[in-house]
């Protein structure tokens, strides 16, 4: 076993490391620049066309196919990235990579926004329906109706790591973050956390992808709005340091931080690294999840699907992780040496005694509830690619029943293989994209002239 751990923990170094960074970075610069910035220009738009879609198709239109509202289609994407990586993972990446770590989060997830936009596009234009009525879309049906059966191979491993990945990333791990958090602030039991995270993901998981987009579009807006607002009190009792805090993390980025306090220093590398790391796993551009979920939006128009999807990587890094991240640096708990989720804790706690423990493990509850939602729709597209639709049920019960097993089980060695999984769906779903890359420049193009 012990062999085993470290064989799997050095390809977590690989496909965490310099090169795949570089492929996600490299391939959100070629499709920005092959759409001409459109992502960044039209940012406006994009929230126009969410307003627009709350209830409806895409500007109220009843009759565009589909399962679920373009709104819905993101809130249940931004369910599964709005998470422990907003406040873990965005704490881990100034911890080690210091203040300039967040401004490299910020260039990536702008980078992002045109990865996601593309990811949406191939998957309104490439999706399928199933027997039951389902529409099914992702980088693996992307890349079977688009780039045709020789590339089959590349879906069927998109699909297997998507599958396997989904137990650990997206169920087990969340559910022990939540009972291990609940436990530490408010003594409440492992299993008595574990029963009740089942009984809600049983409630909302078996009714399939249109009531987990329900609960998504109430319970995501809601809870990224309480954040951002505790968040903001954090900030307003700081106010006027802001702007000197703006010059360190941008400083940071491009030169050494030396060490200070409890902070060990970071080189600009570790700042580059560990920013983009921590973005990306938060924000998932690149990684091929979020396109499966807006694959069932209500709309015949890829464009403008994409046009909204590419917003997810917006509200989740340039909001909810420079909330986190801003709290973090303005109070200067960063150099305590305190890292995870106690740092950003100790941040809330500076501006609300003994509240900011219980927002941040609420918030933390919450994200890792969603989260599990979320990815159980990306967990059971890949399954039914690979076996079919009849395995749909099997997968919902068993995904019920890995929830309390997570919550009260040691995961370190399930945490590191689906932390690798998770990075390896990202190497499929990136060779498509730069393959597809014209049939997205000419989709763009021809809308454009409407």
């Amino acid at each position: 076993m012990e062999l085993i751990t470290a064989l799997i923990n050095d390809l977590n170094g690989l496909v965490w490391g310099k090169p795949m960074l570089i492929m996600i970075f490299g391939t959100g610069i070629f499709l920005m620049v092959g759409l001409k910035f459109m992502p960044l220009l039209n940012l406006k738009k994009g929230f126009k066309l969410l307003w627009a879609s709350r209830d409806k198709g895409i500007e109220g239109k009843k009759d565009e196919d589909g399962e679920i509202s373009p709104f819905n289609a993101l809130m249940t994407s931004l369910s599964a990235t709005i998470g422990t990586g907003n406040i873990t993972g965005v704490a881990t990446a100034i911890f080690i990579g210091g203040p300039g770590a967040l401004f490299w989060m910020w260039i990536t997830a702008l980078i992002g926004m045109a990865t996601k936009y593309a990811e949406a596009v191939c998957a309104v234009h490439y999706r399928e329906i199933d027997e039951n009525g389902s529409y099914l879309g992702g980088p693996m049906y992307y890349i079977k109706n688009g780039l045709g059966e020789k590339w089959l191979w590349l879906g069927f491993l998109f699909a297997l790591f998507g599958a396997l990945a989904s137990f650990g990333i997206g169920n087990t791990v969340q559910a022990n973050s939540v009972a291990h958090a609940l436990e530490t602030q408010f003594n409440i039991p492992l299993w008595l956390t574990g029963l009740v995270l089942l009984i809600l993901t049983a409630a909302v998981v078996l009714g399939g992808i249109k009531r987990i987009a329900q609960v998504a579009g109430k319970l995501v807006p809601f809870m990224a709005i309480a954040y951002v607002s505790a968040g903001l009190v954090v900030l307003a009792t700081h106010f006027s340091e802001i702007p000197d805090a703006l010059v360190l993390i941008v400083e940071s980025a491009f030169n050494p931080v030396a060490a200070t306090g409890g902070f060990a220093g970071a080189s600009i590398i570790m700042a580059i690294q560990w920013g983009v790391a921590r973005g990306i796993f938060s924000n998932e551009a690149g990684l091929g999840s979020a396109p499966i979920a807006h694959a069932a939006a209500k709309t015949n128009d890829p464009v403008r699907q994409g046009t909204i999807a590419m917003l997810g990587t917006f509200i989740d890094t340039i909001i909810v992780c420079s909330i986190t991240g801003l709290a973090i640096v303005l109070t200067g708990v960063w150099t305590t040496g305190v890292k995870g989720a106690a740092l950003t804790i100790a941040a809330f706690d500076q501006a609300m005694p003994e509240m900011g423990g219980v927002v941040v493990t609420l918030a933390q509850a919450v994200f890792a509830f969603t989260t599990i939602l979320g990815w159980s729709v990306y967990g059971e597209r890949c399954t039914e690619y690979l076996l079919g639709v009849r395995s749909v049920l099997i997968f919902r019960v068993l995904w019920i029943i890995a929830v309390p097993i997570g919550a009260m089980g040691d995961l370190s060695f399930i945490w590191l293989l689906a932390d690798t999984l998770n990075a390896l769906m990202a190497l499929p779903n990136l060779i498509a994209l730069l393959l597809l890359s014209p049939v997205i420049f000419k989709l763009t193009r021809e809308a454009g002239k409407k």
